[in-house]
This record gives C-alpha cells, structure tokens and sequence, in this order.
C-alpha cells in the first residue's frame, strides 16, 4: 500500500507520533551528552586541584633532583581524591621524559612516555603540540583506557616539565550509565504520556476531514437533499471547507431543482396542451350524446330494464364529462378575494377524513383580513394538497397546515407523516394519471395548473419521514 492511500486519519496521529519519538530522542541524546560533558568537566577540574598542589611542591623537588621526594608527592597525590580506583600520575621532565611515576614498575625513570604502548604514545604527541602552552589541557582519545589531563608544572614562571594525570574511564563510567539510564528512564515515561494524547489530538484534528470526505462521496449518488452532514463552520482550512461544501450542496440543490423545474414544466405544459385539446374534441361530441339520451328517455318508452341501462349509460357519461372537465382546468380572477373564512371553511371539510384516519390536525391560519387573490383557485389548491396529506399520513399520525401572508406573498405549507417520495416519484408528481398517484393524479396537476395560472410557484421536499409541499403566490397591488 502507497503512503498516499493511507487515510489521513492514521496518518496524521502517526506523524505526531513519530515527532514524540524525534523529539524524545534527542531530548535524550542532548541530556546524555550533556551529562558526559559534565563527568568530564569534573574530573578535570578535579585535575586541576591536584596539579595545582603539586605545581606548587615537584618543581622544587626537580631543581634539587630529589627523586625521591618527587616519588613521595606523587604517591601523597594519589589518595588526596578518596577514590579506590587506580589514577596514573606521571611527572615529565623539560625533555619529555619520565621523571617521577607513581607506578615505577611499569613506567622506568628516563624513558618516554611511547616506549609504553601506542595510548601514551599519543599523549607524549600532544605533550609536545602543546609545548609552550601554559595552560592545563583535556585529552583523550576515542577507545583508550583512560582520559588525560595535561598540566604544564611552572616555577616564576618558567615550564620546569609536566604533570600527566590519567583517569581510568571505570572511575567515572558507571556514574554515567546511572544517568544515562534515569534520562532514558525519564524519556520513556514521557513519551507513554504523550503518545495517546499525540494520536488522541491527531484524529481529532482529521475527524473533520473524514466527515467531510464522506458527505463529499455521497455527492451525485443520489438527491443532494437526503445528505446530511453537520460540518464545522470557521475561518481555518476545515472550517472554510465545510461552508464552501454546505454552499456547493446549496448550489447543486438550486440547480437540481431548476433542471426539474423546467424539465416539470415543459413536460406538464406540453400535457396541459394535449390534454385541453383532447377535452375540447371529447366535450362536444359527449354533450350531443347526453342530450341525444335525455331526448330519448322522454319521448320514448322502455321497460325496466331499458330505464336502468339508460341509467348505466348516463352516469358513465357524466363521469367521463366530470374527469374531461378536471381537465380544462382555469382559475376563474372573477371570484372574491380570499378572506379567512374561506380557509377555515376548508378546514372544516377536512374533518371527516381527519377522525376517519385518527390523525392529528394542525391548522394554523394567519391571515387577519381579506388578501387580494381570488378565493376559489386558492381554496381548490389548499384542499388538494390538504386531502393528499391526510391520504398519505398513517394512522396516528399527524398533518400540519400553514397559511400566512408575507412580505406581499401568500404562503401555503403543507405537512404530513408518512413515507418519503422518491426523486424519481418528484419527476411525474404533477402529471395527470400519474403511476404514483393513489387516484387519476388529477388533483396535482389541477394544483399544478392554478398554481401557474397566478403566476406563482410550488415547491415540493421529501424527507426523514415528512413531506412539505409549499406554495407561493404573489400579491398583487390594487
């Protein structure tokens, strides 16, 4: 697997992880080295105290060639310090050569300091570099028993020869395991305690991400109104990408219902022309039969059965002229401008179906006066929408209905429980004979068609288990 394809929401916490762990280490390292640096410090300076005494005492014992005395301050110097540990301490003379020891057997009088191994070698190399120097100087070298200190041994201020003390790494070298091992220790414990924090800050910093990534790949799957995603809103990145995506989702919602507004339209307008034109050929010819059948039924005599077959044939032609009617919808400017009454009234024909199906009602009519819209288009609308809402609540449920005049526009809101309609059923909602309808589907479109006659619009949402349907029209002035 790519590093690319891995989610950010491990990626990140692993990030901060993996900076705990950089940072601890060299905390670590940075604290070790200090340490040493300090170990060293003190042994030379603990060197230094030493040469200091001695400066002060061989350089006389040298001008007299006392021996002797020389070897018995070297071997006092050895255990001013009370440690156990074994110290070298070598005096060199102006040549360079061994003057005084305090091991005799291994280092002899007179030779030099590289006839005992390649360790003192170096350090009789680094004698002679510093020749001329004055000052007390560290040495060591990588992998060698022990650490130097070189100490140039001064009488009115002429070099008289120099003091050599070396320190076995064994005398300081447990003590530095002992702090290394408390600042590893140290380390450890805080890296436990900032891990789970690191991952904990990490996720909750992409969690955002992941939300938005999955509300984004819902995007085009389906209707824009059925995602959901409750995004943080801010001036950060994050925040700025949840409202741009909550302005894309409102954008693709506007333009979804544009495209299904006008591909309604021209659908429902290309419907309401065939079928005007259809029930204008079917009217005339139908009006003759029903008047050819009355003229009949009075000027003639038939029994019983005839009377009831005459019966039949009627009421099937009225029914067929009341469905054709249906279809030569048109709102009639004539009628008187709605007042509250009427949508009370509209109400109370509701009633009925509302305790048949055991539902709750909720009527609120906001209207304080007359509204100059004509009252008989707006009532068949209000009690179109109203009766498919109580249709399709289940029993129990509840239906909600708003009428309220605002900002010069008359506002229609209808709600009820019920199953959601799907985005295919919302393509054919307002067409005549709709499959999805529960009767000819007849009163959508009726609705549909008046709605557009005062010039107005109505909108449909389906979701979570409610639907609305609204209704705007405008007002206009007198």
């Amino acid at each position: 697997m790519k590093m690319g394809d891995i989610s950010y929401r491990i990626k990140v916490p692993l990030m901060f992880t993996l900076v705990i762990l950089i940072t601890a280490s060299v905390v670590t390292l940075a604290l070790t080295w200090r340490a040493y640096e300090e170990l060293r410090e003190e042994v030379f300076n603990n060197a230094v105290e030493i040469g200091s005494v001695l400066s002060n005492s061989l350089p006389n014992a040298m001008l007299h060639d006392d021996l002797w005395g020389a070897y018995r301050l070297v071997q006092a110097a050895e255990g001013w310090s009370g440690e156990t540990s074994s110290r070298l301490l070598v005096v060199l003379d102006k040549d360079g050569r061994i003057y005084v020891s305090n091991r005799p057997k291994e280092l002899a009088v007179t030779t030099p300091l590289r006839a005992h191994g390649a360790e003192l070698a170096r350090v009789e190399a680094e004698v002679l570099r510093l020749t001329g120097d004055l000052r007390p100087r560290p040495y060591e070298y990588p992998n060698d028993q022990r650490l130097y200190v070189i100490l140039p041994m001064l009488s009115d201020g002429v070099a008289m020869g120099t003091l050599v003390i070396g320190y076995d790494r064994a005398l300081f070298w447990p003590r530095f395991i002992a702090i290394v091992e408390r600042v590893v220790v140290s380390a450890l414990l805080v890296t436990v305690l900032l891990l789970p924090f690191g991952w904990y800050l990490g996720n909750r910093m992409v969690k955002p991400l992941g939300h938005l990534a999955n509300c984004m790949s819902k995007v085009g799957r389906g209707s824009n109104e059925e995602i959901t995603c409750d995004l943080r809103q801010g001036k950060d990145e994050i925040g700025r990408l949840g409202t741009s995506f909550q302005q894309m989702l409102g954008e693709l919602d506007e333009k979804e219902r544009l495209e299904s507004g006008m591909l309604a339209s021209e659908r429902l307008a290309a419907v309401g022309r065939l079928a005007a034109g259809v029930a204008h050929e079917i009217n005339n010819p139908l009006g003759g039969m029903l008047n050819a059948l009355n003229t009949f039924r009075r000027y003639s005599e038939t029994d019983a059965l005839g009377r009831e077959t005459f019966d039949l044939i009627e009421r099937g032609l009225q029914q067929i002229r009341e469905t054709v009617s249906a279809l030569l919808v048109e709102a009639n400017p004539r009628s008187h401008s709605l007042s509250p009454k009427d949508v009370n009234d509209v109400r109370m024909l509701l009633l009925a179906d509302v305790s048949r199906k055991q539902i709750r009602l909720d009527w609120r009519n906001c209207l304080e006066g007359d509204v100059a819209l004509p009252s008989t288009p707006i009532r068949q609308v209000l009690i179109n929408l109203s009766l498919n809402a109580v249709q399709a609540s289940p029993e129990g449920g509840a239906v909600h209905c708003l009428v309220e005049n605002r900002e010069n526009r008359l506002c229609l809101s209808v709600v009820n429980e019920g199953p959601n309609i799907s985005r295919e059923q919302k393509l054919s909602l307002f067409e005549p004979f709709s499959e999805n309808a529960t009767g000819n589907g007849l009163g959508l479109w009726v609705t549909y068609q008046l709605v557009h006659q005062l010039e107005g619009n109505i909108e449909v949402k389906s979701r979570g288990g409610r639907t609305k349907f609204v209704v705007e029209l405008p007002i206009k002035e007198t």
